[in-house]
């Protein structure tokens, strides 16, 4: 998971965390063996950060000063824009601190406190600098280009700059675009209740394994039984899991129903044509590309089907149901250690993207940039921060030892060397890009590790593991990804359209769409209705038309690696030059002119042929193998 997002005058701000344990203090202690980061180079006390609390909101109250000033002279502006960029690097310096000391025990109420504070401060910082916008556009484009031209040391702004004039049919008065960032948080309410319901509130049943043990089945144990070897254990694991959020659709609907009408709002005051335009304008990537990869998922759903047929042969069962698409179907008698993981991450990516790239790497794994083993309280899953331009990424990592862990560790650090080329190249105003482009940069190192490995000599049971994998892969985060951007479209084209959008309509939305993705009709998969209210349980609806992204990038990035292992010449400088741009150029014109086009359909059949490729050595392994 990568943690950014672009903001009018290359604000930096890094997402927070949906997930907040209940407070109580208690003392962090590392496992045994524990690898940690050193957060010391971001402050070396709690109490330096709350010195530079203090500065930052004292500084920041100064900008104020500078309204209705902009456009005295671009000495005034370049003033006021360098002001502005070092504020924001501070305080996402300050944001990062606490995020990563707050995920290493979730349950340290201070480090918690802390964050809320860090959080104050960029509402603080939203607020104050709302007068930005409506200032530049009163200007005129005519007179920042002057100012441009005239002072060279504004051209590390222009991009900025450029995009609030894009912007002009969008942006509003003073006095309303002040309204709109006082009601940033209240728009923002409704992903913040729905954090606090499902992890604070909620009673999560118990559930009595074949063992005799007692499970409580929340998000973290579902994730961990739903893949029970056992079919009438994870038929009843879905059945408690998901009848418990049946219990709350009706005020699990209403939560999401309010963010849908908070971003139609947003979308009618800013008079975009809908919430979806207006959800990847910020970005300035064309609807056409959601569109396109909705229409692409669904016109290859015969490969999402043919693959959960294949699941069905090597589960060896009689029929599919929904309950049986997560248990694993291969298994690798392999452990792989951290050392493993760094050697075959450069291994694999050595061939195509050369010396300076894995110098790079090699650099961010001698240096303490990572909290890497699980231990009590830490956050789950892994990530890349890089909030801090003036530090190095920060990657955490929940490592066991496997192979997923390893794919994990190669894709959090594509996050971190993407970050490190933006720093080389360009100045902290232009450092920030797009998930669009940064998940590429993960997908792709995948795509390369899978396919190192699976040009070894291998068992049959080795290479099948391997396939699986990588085919699992394009179902969750092409197929699936889709599926959920699919269903964010209909419910906000259904509120659009003034229609009622209760928990009870949401579960009949999303229930059409797992039969259609899962071929229920077709005698593919059973999806039983009870599951229908799976739609609550997935918490990037609360995102904002975000999770396409994540399909979009496995395409790009498939893409990207197929044509280097085609030995195309030119493929690792156009990927080169993508993450080296960072964000100074908008990211669907950086992928075009980098021949990837993801409102083109090229991108979608190269992974689907990479797709159906591994299906059919899938299949004669398993004919091999007796199967």
């Amino acid at each position: 998971m990568f943690k950014s997002a672009k903001k009018p005058l290359t604000i930096l701000l890094v997402t927070t965390a949906l997930y907040l344990a209940p407070m109580q203090a208690v003392n962090s202690e590392d496992i045994e063996g524990q690898t940690r980061w050193n957060l010391t180079e971001l402050f070396p006390s709690v109490d330096a950060w709350n010195t530079e609390r203090e500065r930052i909101l004292s500084e920041m109250a100064k900008l104020a000063d500078y309204q209705n000033h902009l456009g005295e002279s671009s000495a005034k502006l370049l003033e006021f824009s360098d002001k502005v960029s070092a504020l924001q690097k501070a305080t996402a310096r300050l944001y990062v601190y606490t995020s990563l000391k707050g995920d290493e025990d979730q349950r340290d109420a201070e480090a918690q406190e802390r964050l809320s504070l860090a959080r104050s401060v960029y509402a603080k910082f939203g607020q104050t600098v709302s007068f930005i916008s409506p200032e530049i556009l009163s200007i005129g484009a005519d007179k920042i280009e002057d100012f441009i031209s005239q002072e060279p040391e504004l051209e590390k702004h222009a991009f900025g700059l450029r995009d609030i004039l894009r912007g002009a049919d969008h942006t509003l008065s003073l006095e309303a675009e002040s309204v709109m960032a006082n009601a940033s948080e209240t728009l923002a309410g409704p992903q913040s209740i729905y954090g606090l319901l499902v992890n604070a509130s909620i009673p999560w049943p118990q559930m009595t394994m074949p063992d005799g043990t007692e499970v409580t089945l929340n998000q973290s144990s579902y994730t961990k039984h739903r893949a029970n070897a056992d079919r009438a254990v994870r038929k009843q694991v879905f059945d408690t899991f998901f009848g418990t959020w049946k219990q709350y659709e009706p005020v699990l609907g209403q939560i999401l129903d309010t963010l849908v009408k908070s971003h139609t709002f947003t979308a009618d005051s800013r008079k975009y044509e809908a919430p979806l335009t207006a959800a990847v304008a910020a970005a300035n990537i064309p609807a056409t590309v959601y569109e396109k990869l909705v229409a692409a998922a669904n016109d290859n759903l015969g490969s999402m089907h043919r693959y959960l047929k294949l699941r069905q042969r090597m589960l060896g069962l009689p029929d599919l149901h929904y309950y049986d698409i997560y248990p694993e179907t291969t298994s690798l008698d392999r452990e792989f250690s951290l050392d493993d993981a760094k050697d075959l991450t450069v291994t694999s990516l050595a061939p195509f993207f050369g010396q300076k790239y894995t110098d790079l790497l090699k650099e961010g794994f001698a240096g303490d940039w990572m909290h890497v083993y699980p231990q009590p309280g830490k956050r789950s899953g892994a990530y890349m921060q890089p909030g801090a331009y003036d530090v190095h990424p920060y990657v955490l990592l929940n490592y066991n030892k496997s192979f997923e862990d390893v794919s994990t560790f190669s894709h959090e650090w594509g996050h971190a060397v993407h970050s490190m080329l933006s720093k080389r190249n360009q100045p902290y105003e232009n450092y920030s890009y797009s998930i669009f482009t940064a998940e590429l940069a993960s997908t792709t190192n995948e795509v390369l590790l899978q396919e190192y490995l699976l040009k070894q000599d291998l068992s049959d049971a080795e290479r099948l593991y391997y396939i699986d994998r990588a085919l699992e892969g394009i179902r969750g985060t092409f197929f699936r990804q889709t599926m959920f951007a699919e269903f964010e479209l209909e419910i906000h084209k259904t509120a659009s359209a003034g229609e009622a959008l209760s928990g009870r309509k949401m579960s009949e939305i999303y229930l059409g769409l797992l039969k259609k993705y899962h071929g229920h009709e077709d005698g593919v998969m059973t999806i039983d209705d009870a599951y229908a209210i799976e739609w609550a349980y997935i918490p990037h609806f609360y995102y904002n038309f975000y999770v396409y992204q994540y399909a979009t990038s496995i395409s790009g990035g498939t893409m990207f690696a197929e044509r280097m292992l085609a030995g195309d010449k030119s493929a690792k400088d156009d990927y080169i030059g993508v993450l080296a741009a960072g964000g100074s150029r908008y990211p669907y014109e950086l992928l075009t002119d980098a021949g990837v086009d993801l409102a083109d359909d090229e991108p979608y059949i190269t992974l689907i042929n990479r797709m159906n490729r591994l299906m059919d050595e899938a299949e004669t392994i398993l004919t091999r193998m007796g199967k």
